[in-house]
């Protein structure tokens, strides 16, 4: 073995010269969220298991990991330049965002679970809220619109139409932050006018943990779409090396799929069901 292949075959590089880079940050993410659902969810169970101080704080600082964790990921993934092979780099991204919503799906997946035993008993459980109201359609109306804004913001890019790109994925940025400012006066108007909180029942937990879950993915995405606009502006993005747009648009369209499943099950279905 001469001293080139010594090079390529170290610690953080591969047998063909590409440079291999293991992140820490979606460990730390994972073990933020294991300690802030183990925490809530005991907190919820009540004070019969353990004290609710130390319970608080081991949701907490799972929050903290959480976020730490996500913001270090998408430094490294949108900010940061580790890949210099654009067909790695996307396969890497592609790849890497395919398995999260899988998994993404099954955390979903619990919580429309949780639903449905709460519908098997009498319905509703409880007095229900407005749900069906014109903040949730316009909501919904956005985040669709928002979906078809970032697809004609990637069609542009792949044209070569930089300005157009920009221009669209700017008004996608928009509408998201509408979105979850949407989402927060709804909840402000739930709990402050119709005395709906978390605590008012089985329906109340399955609609804030659904909702507040979506709401945490689309605070995500938001902060992902501004970190390639960011980019975007400096001409990091051209039609051979986009990447990260790609990525980024496959996880919107995601969140976007979700909400409608979301608005079908949870507010219509609780209405008309």
């Amino acid at each position: 073995m001469d001293g080139t292949d010594v090079a390529t075959t170290g610690d953080h590089g591969s047998s063909d010269g590409h440079h291999e880079h293991r992140s820490r940050w979606p460990i730390v993410a994972a073990v933020g969220a294991a300690a802030l659902y183990a925490g809530v969810g005991l907190l919820l169970a009540g004070e019969s298991l353990l004290p609710r101080l130390p319970l608080g704080a081991v949701a907490a600082v799972g929050g903290l990991l959480l976020v730490v964790g996500l913001v270090g990921w998408t430094y490294e993934a949108f900010v940061a330049d580790y890949w210099t092979e654009q067909t790695d780099r996307s396969r890497l991204y592609v790849g890497g965002m395919v398995l999260f919503l899988v998994s993404d799906v099954a955390t979903f997946a619990a919580g429309f679970v949780y639903y449905a035993f709460i519908r098997v008993g009498p319905w509703p459980p409880s007095e229900l809220p407005p749900l069906l109201g014109s903040l949730v359609l316009v909501n919904t109306l956005i985040l669709v619109v928002s979906s078809g804004t970032i697809h004609r913001s990637h069609g542009a890019l792949e044209e070569g139409n930089r300005k157009r790109f920009i221009r669209w994925l700017a008004v996608t940025v928009a509408l998201g932050v509408v979105f979850v400012g949407g989402q927060a006066l709804e909840y402000y108007e739930f709990v402050t006018h119709e005395s709906f909180t978390l605590s008012g029942g089985v329906f109340a937990s399955a609609f804030y943990g659904l909702t507040g879950l979506h709401g945490l993915h689309v605070t995500l995405g938001v902060v992902l779409l501004a970190s390639i606009l960011v980019r975007a502006l400096r001409g990091q993005y051209t039609e051979g090396r986009d990447a990260g747009v790609r990525t980024v648009a496959l996880y919107w369209h995601f969140v976007d799929v979700v909400w409608l499943f979301l608005v079908v099950v949870l507010y219509v279905g609780a209405v008309v069901g």
